[in-house]
C-alpha cells in the first residue's frame, strides 16, 4: 500500500528558532509551506513564564535528551545536552537573553569565503527581526520587527553592586552590548514582554498559521529526506512516533532543514549525505559524499563560581514560601517580578589578556546560588553566581549517527577544552570572575566563596574544578559548516545550499563556520531572516558602512 503524499512549495524540517521565522517569511507571498516539528505545540504554561526555564531545560517532553560523550576535558563525565523539541525549539526553553555578538565575528565568516556575510551585510537582518523597546541607538537596533527585545525591569542591590564593582577592575559600563560595541558590563536584554517569554514560535507563527497555504505538523518526525538523483524532493515522516502514521511530504521548490546542530547532521547522514565511511557503516545508500557533515561541532563550555552572601535576601530566599507568592501576585498584575526575569541578569564581556583588541570572555551574573553550581537547584543559603566561558572556543568535536534508525540518538563528542588555548582563556576567566565577586562594591554582601572555594589557587586546581564542574552553555553550532566548495569541511555554500545536491538548504546554527561571541539565538534568527531573502530571490537590503576607529565599531548609515 502506498504512503499518503501531500505536496507544498516548501517543506521546513524543524519548528524551532529558525524554522518558525522562515515559515512566516516564505508564506508571505502566498507560497505553500509545511512546517514539521517532532515535538508538541508550545502549550505548556512553564514555557511562557520566564522562571519556568529551570524546569523546562530538563524536561523530558520539551527537549531532545541528548548526552555528551565522556572526554578528557570533562573528567570523563557524561552530561545532558538538551535542545528544544517543541514549537519554538530552543527559543521556548532557553535563558531568554538576546546577544548578537561582535562585528568581527561576521567579518570572519565573510573572510572565510562566504560572500554576503560580513557584519555590514548582516546587520540589516538583525534589525529587521527585532523590535527593541526602550533605549538603544536605532543605527544598530530594529524598532519594527516581530520579536520584542526589552531591558531588565527587576533589579536587585547585589546585581547593581556587581556591575558597579567591575569598574574597579577597569571594565566600563555598556548600556547596549548589542549596539556599537560589546565590551563592558551591564544588564541583559531579553525576549520577554509583559512578563511572558516571546519565543520564535510566538513571534513569527501567529500570523503564518492564519495563511491558507501553511500547515504546521507537530508530533511529526522527519525520518529521511527523499531524493530523485541529486535533487531533494520531499521528506518521509511519521506522526505519533515509530508506530504512528507514515506519510510523505513533497516539495515543489525546496526542502529546508532547520533541525539544529545535532539533528540536522544526523538527518543528512541517515538520508545519504555525509562521509562515505560513515554511510557505509550505517548501510545507507549514498546520495552525495560530504565528509564535513557532523564535523566542526563547537559549544560554549561554562564554569559557575559561587559565593555565599550576607546582609540581604537573594533569589534563594525569594523563590520559596510566602515571598514566592508575593512575586507570583506581582507577575499576575504585570509588575516587575522574579517570575519574569531571565536566569542571568547582568553581563560582562571582557578580555583574558590586556593585549587583546576585543573581548574573548563572557560572564553572567545572578543574585542566586545553586547547589554544586548547577542551574535548577537553589541553595538553601543566600548566594550569588558568576558564570564564565570563552566566547570563541577552538576545540571542535563531531556528531555521528549510530544507525539508520531516525529515533536513535547520535554520538555527540564536543571535545571540550581539547585545545590548550581554550584552557588558558578559561583559567583567566575564572580568576577574573573571582575578582569580580571580591570588589569593594560587593564587600558588604560578600561572605565566602563556596565554589571552587578559597583554597583553590593554582592553575591545575582551577582547571581540575573546571573539568569536574563545567558544563554546556547550550550553544551547539558548526556541524553543517558554511563555506566554499574548495573547503573540504564545508557542507553548505554562502546561499546555504547543500553542496553537490539541489533543492536542499540548511538554515540553523549548524551552518555557522565559527562561533559568534554570543549566545546563539540572535544569530540564528539573523541567519533565517537572510535565508528567506535568498530562497525567495529578494534583493539584500542596503549594506551599512563601517565607521572608522574602534575595530569593533559597528555602523552608521
Amino acid at each position: 500500500m502506498s504512503e499518503e503524499t501531500q505536496t507544498f512549495d516548501y517543506v521546513v524540517i524543524g519548528g524551532g528558532t529558525a524554522g518558525a521565522l522562515i515559515t512566516n517569511r516564505l508564506s508571505q507571498d502566498g507560497s505553500s509551506v509545511c512546517l514539521i516539528e517532532a515535538g508538541p505545540r508550545d502549550l505548556n504554561p512553564l514555557i511562557h513564564i520566564p522562571a519556568g526555564y529551570i524546569k523546562n531545560i530538563y524536561s523530558k517532553t520539551l527537549t531532545w535528551n541528548f548526552e555528551a560523550e565522556p572526554g578528557e576535558g570533562t573528567s570523563g563525565r557524561r552530561f545532558s545536552l538538551p535542545q528544544g523539541r517543541v514549537l519554538g525549539g530552543s527559543s521556548s526553553i532557553n535563558g531568554l537573553n538576546y546577544n548578537r555578538g561582535q562585528s568581527a565575528d561576521y567579518d570572519q565568516w565573510a573572510a572565510l569565503g562566504n560572500v554576503g556575510w560580513s557584519y555590514d551585510e548582516v546587520l540589516p537582518y538583525f534589525r529587521r527581526t527585532e523590535r527593541k523597546i526602550g533605549s538603544g541607538d536605532s543605527y544598530y537596533r530594529g524598532r519594527d520587527g516581530e520579536l520584542p527585545i526589552t531591558d531588565l525591569d527587576w533589579h536587585h542591590p547585589v546585581t547593581e553592586a556587581f556591575v558597579t564593582g567591575t569598574q574597579e577592575l577597569g571594565i566600563p559600563r555598556n548600556p547596549d552590548y548589542n549596539g556599537e560595541f560589546q565590551d563592558g558590563a551591564g544588564y541583559f536584554q531579553r525576549t520577554i514582554l509583559n512578563g511572558l517569554r516571546v519565543s520564535s514560535a510566538r513571534a513569527f507563527l501567529g500570523s503564518a498559521r492564519k495563511r491558507p497555504g501553511v500547515a504546521i505538523r507537530t508530533h511529526t518526525q522527519a525520518t529521511a529526506i527523499l531524493f530523485e538523483g541529486k535533487r531533494a524532493t520531499g521528506v518521509r515522516c511519521e506522526k505519533g512516533g515509530r508506530f504512528g502514521k507514515h506519510f510523505i511530504i513533497r516539495a515543489r521548490r525546496e526542502v529546508i532543514v532547520s533541525a539544529g546542530a545535532i539533528n540536522t547532521p544526523k538527518l543528512l547522514q541517515i538520508s545519504g549525505v555525509g562521509s562515505a565511511s560513515l554511510l557505509n557503516n550505517l548501510n545507507v545508500p549514498m546520495v552525495h559524499e560530504l565528509p564535513g557533515v557532523g564535523q566542526r561541532l563547537r559549544d560554549h563550555y561554562g564554569v559557575r563560581m559561587v559565593s555565599r552572601i550576607k546582609n540581604i535576601r537573594t533569589i534563594n530566599d525569594m523563590a520559596q514560601g510566602p515571598p514566592l507568592l508575593l512575586e507570583f501576585a506581582r507577575w499576575l498584575i504585570r509588575r516587575p517580578s522574579l517570575l519574569s526575569v531571565s536566569p542571568s541578569l547582568a553581563h560582562v564581556f571582557w578580555k583574558s589578556r590586556v593585549d587583546l583588541n576585543r573581548p574573548d570572555l563572557q560572564f553572567v551574573f545572578s543574585p542566586a546560588s545553586f547547589r554544586e553550581g548547577v542551574v535548577g537547584l537553589l541553595d538553601k543559603a543566600p548566594g550569588m553566581t558568576c558564570g564564565v566561558w570563552q566566547e570563541r572556543p577552538e576545540s571542535t568535536g563531531y556528531v555521528k549517527a549510530q544507525s539508520a534508525d531516525p529515533y536513535e540518538a547520535p554520538i555527540i563528542q564536543p571535545n571540550y577544552l581539547l585545545e590548550e588555548k581554550d584552557q588558558q582563556v578559561l583559567l583567566a576567566g575564572m580568576r577574573l570572575a573571582r575578582n569580580m565577586m571580591r570588589t569593594s562594591a560587593l564587600s558588604s554582601y560578600f561572605d565566602e566563596e563556596t565554589a571552587p572555594g578559597a583554597d583553590v589557587e593554582s592553575d591545575d586546581e582551577f582547571l581540575d574544578f573546571a573539568r569536574r564542574q563545567g558544563t554546556t552553555v547550550y550553544h551547539l553550532i558548526g556541524t553543517a559548516k558554511m563555506g566554499p566548495a574548495s573547503d573540504p569541511q564545508a557542507v553548505v555554500d554562502d546561499q546555504l545550499r547543500v553542496h553537490g545536491v539541489e533543492s536542499l538548504r540548511v538554515v540553523d546554527a549548524s551552518i555557522m563556520p565559527t562561533m559568534p561571541s554570543a549566545n546563539t539565538n540572535a544569530a540564528v534568527l539573523m541567519i533565517a531572516e537572510k535565508a528567506s531573502d535568498m530562497i525567495t530571490g529578494q534583493p539584500a537590503p542596503p549594506r551599512f558602512q563601517r565607521s572608522s576607529g574602534n575595530p569593533n565599531a559597528n555602523l552608521h548609515t
